[in-house]
């Protein structure tokens, strides 16, 4: 009697697999380190490797401005980049071939300087995969497992029970939480925010970014820290280290929430299609 119950659990177990594989078009791993997504980035401008940070909150792809004349791109049109407090100008770069895994990536990247978040980092950031790779996909990032999927459809089968609303701008995407029991706010989606939650505990008005924005995370900063409840849909969370500002730090934006929450659930799934972001199991 053992025996069989064990064939049964084996053969369910073999059709979640099958059933979880027939979603996903393609798929690449990362590792999760100083809570960043470090993925590995191939080009055949370059012998080695890249090593990319994947960044939901950077509008648009970047590629580090020393990394570019290093691997022989040329320097393209002049724009202004804004980051947390703090603004560069980069350039535009010649169309770029790049893989993560067998994944095709944007051929277009703004190169920018990303020498300071380097030396906050065990290793170079030779780039950023941005908003832009999430548009119009299913994307699925698996904390438990480390990897990153391409989907045909949501996991979520239609359901908003484990969802939230996804806004995509010209600057970035953002979601809704609540802070503190307050009225539900607008935050930015951010994966290069390696901190659970910055807070602008102000009045922000929700308004849109204007034009095409170029908005990237560019430094390390240190603010007031103090701890708050935070709400994202169905999911509470009490005691989570925020760190404050006291004006808005993107437009139309009340702040940040970045790994140090997000990697509280077994995965997230960016849906660009339906415009929703999926929740998995909350981890332990």
């Amino acid at each position: 009697m053992r025996r069989c119950w064990f064939i049964v659990v084996l053969v369910v177990i073999a059709l979640v697999q099958v059933r979880a594989a027939s979603t996903t078009l393609a798929e690449f791993p990362f590792q999760l380190r100083e809570g960043f997504l470090w993925i590995k980035v191939k080009t055949s401008e370059s012998e080695k490797p890249l090593n990319f940070l994947v960044d939901t909150g950077a509008g648009v792809s970047a590629i580090n401005l020393n990394t570019a004349k290093r691997i022989g791109l040329k320097l393209g049109r002049e724009v202004t980049v804004h980051g947390v407090d703090a603004t560069l100008t980069g350039y535009w770069q010649q169309h770029l071939s790049a893989k993560a895994g067998e994944v095709r990536l944007p051929n277009e990247y703004l190169a920018v300087d990303l020498e300071k978040l380097s030396h906050s980092c065990e290793q170079p950031v030779d780039g950023l995969l941005g908003a832009d790779f999430f548009r119009g996909r299913v994307v699925q990032i698996d904390f438990d497992a480390q990897r990153i999927r391409l989907l045909k459809r949501s996991p979520s089968g239609g359901s908003t029970d484990n969802s939230l609303p996804l806004q995509f701008r010209t600057c970035g995407m953002r979601v809704p939480i609540a802070v503190n029991d307050r009225a539900g706010q607008w935050v930015r989606l951010d994966t290069g925010c390696a901190t659970p939650l910055q807070w602008v505990n102000s009045n922000v008005k929700p308004e849109d970014c204007s034009g095409r924005r170029m908005a990237i995370g560019l430094t390390e900063i240190s603010i007031p820290q103090t701890k708050t409840a935070v709400s994202l849909g169905k999911y509470k969370f009490s005691d989570v280290p925020t760190g404050l500002h006291q004006t808005a730090i993107f437009p139309g934006e009340a702040g940040l929430v970045g790994n140090g929450l997000l990697s509280r659930f077994s995965s997230i799934t960016i849906d660009g299609k339906a415009e929703r972001l999926v929740l998995g199991k909350r981890r332990r």
